[in-house]
């Protein structure tokens, strides 16, 4: 059989679901179990994702808010900006759950409209002309004296407390996803912490979910001492070698395509199971292999080209972002990782530290972190005069502090693509 371009299942995009959404079936039978308990009114802990780039957790978090939608759930998503504060986009996030709810009482409705329309417009400055205030788009007058305070965790706690009680009515419940979630403004992530605690203690079906990179928890425990216990953490990963096998066997079949058992070691050993590399690495070696079955031979001619297309789309795009000195940072960040594997700082997958680039993945074993003296050290500069530059990679999402003193690239396989560079 010809393998046809046009055919082409594999779909590598930011956020882009895959044909098959593999490695997942335990997140999404556990996000079941959390909407039907709430829907009976038990109590259920909020969620957060977390996870490096490419693993896939803007997709799982769409798919989450499927199932919500399946369940006649109310439900709005918004991605977290490190330069936007919360009301807007929660507002319009909530806007959408009230909608979606389908509540039988209009009158109901248009009040809780009114409350969300209070929230979003207190974002305003204090004497603010009309038409420099920013409108959210509801066509119900506010409601004023309800979580319009202007202290955004009383308001917040009002918001959901309203939009809970109209939920409650129909029997069903409202979640809230958000993404980038370490991106949150450090007040807003303290008000949303205490909503989500006020909440979990009156009963009310509401329920937030979050994704964000591995430092999440962190951020999340430095707002609230609480937060531990406040949310369920679920750390999303590169997927185990029969998933990441399904991942590419089960669309290929869905076209009449199979692949060689050497052709998925080869491509296991290039993408280390990361999603965002199987849909890569499979979009173009579809496009290059001539027949099905597809053999190691295609990976092999395959690899190059997605190699370089990764470099541009993937990791250039993060790279250019960075300053000159930023870049030089990154840089050290990489050399650190080498001097610390030659010191036995590797993990046990032959994995260097704060990288994924290895030829052995196997194991599955978790990604090191580099010490941030080490980069230092490589740069020969003190520790404290790099602060700037390693605050503004965290800002930038580029890398990660997962605890204090140690640092680490947030997208896999990035140290050796500098290395490469270099």
């Amino acid at each position: 059989m010809i393998v046809d371009p046009i055919t082409n299942p594999y779909a590598p995009g930011a956020g882009q679901r895959p044909p098959e959404l593999a490695g997942r079936d335990e997140q999404l039978r556990a996000f079941d179990v959390v909407l039907e308990r709430i829907a009976r009114g038990r109590s259920e802990r909020s969620i957060v994702l977390t996870g490096l780039r490419g693993v896939g957790k803007t997709v799982l978090l769409n798919a989450l808010r499927s199932a919500a939608v399946r369940g006649g759930w109310g439900t709005g998503k918004f991605e977290a900006r490190p330069d936007q504060r919360l009301r807007r986009p929660l507002a319009a996030a909530a806007h959408q759950a009230v909608r979606e709810l389908g509540h039988p009482r209009g009158e109901d409705v248009d009040h809780v409209l009114g409350i969300v329309k209070s929230f979003a417009l207190r974002e305003a400055p204090s004497g603010a002309r009309l038409r420099d205030r920013w409108q959210p788009g509801i066509d119900v007058p506010a409601v004023p004296g309800r979580a319009d305070s202007g202290d955004i965790e009383i308001d917040l706690v009002e918001l959901f407390t309203d939009i809970g009680g109209l939920a409650a009515d129909v029997g069903k419940g409202v979640a809230v996803f958000v993404d980038e979630m370490q991106d949150l403004d450090a007040d807003d992530v303290s008000a949303l912490c205490a909503a989500c605690h006020e909440i979990s203690q009156t009963g009310l079906p509401v329920i937030v979910v979050g994704a964000g990179l591995p430092h999440l928890p962190a951020v999340l425990s430095a707002s609230k001492s609480y937060s531990e216990r406040l949310f369920r953490y679920q750390r999303i990963d590169r997927l185990p070698r029969a998933a990441a096998d399904r991942a590419l066997v089960g669309p290929a079949a869905e076209e009449g395509c199979a692949f060689m058992p050497e052709a998925l070691d080869a491509m296991y050993a290039v993408t280390a199971g990361y999603p965002y590399f199987i849909q890569a690495y499979g979009k173009v070696v579809w496009d290059v292999a001539p027949v099905s079955p597809i053999t190691a031979d295609d990976i092999r001619v395959a690899a190059p080209q997605a190699e370089s297309e990764l470099a541009v789309g993937f990791f250039g795009s993060r790279f250019e972002r960075a300053t000159p000195a930023e870049r030089e940072y990154l840089r050290a960040m990489a050399d650190a990782a080498i001097v610390g594997s030659s010191e036995g700082q590797a993990d046990s997958s032959g994995d260097v530290a704060a990288d994924g680039g290895s030829a052995a993945y196997d194991n599955g074993a978790e990604l090191s972190a580099v010490p941030t003296s080490a980069v230092a050290a490589v740069l020969g500069r003190k520790p404290q005069s790099l602060s700037p530059a390693r605050d503004a990679l965290i800002k930038k999402g580029l890398i990660y502090s997962g605890e204090r003193g140690q640092i680490a690239f947030t997208v896999p396989h990035f140290g050796r693509y500098l290395r490469a560079q270099a």
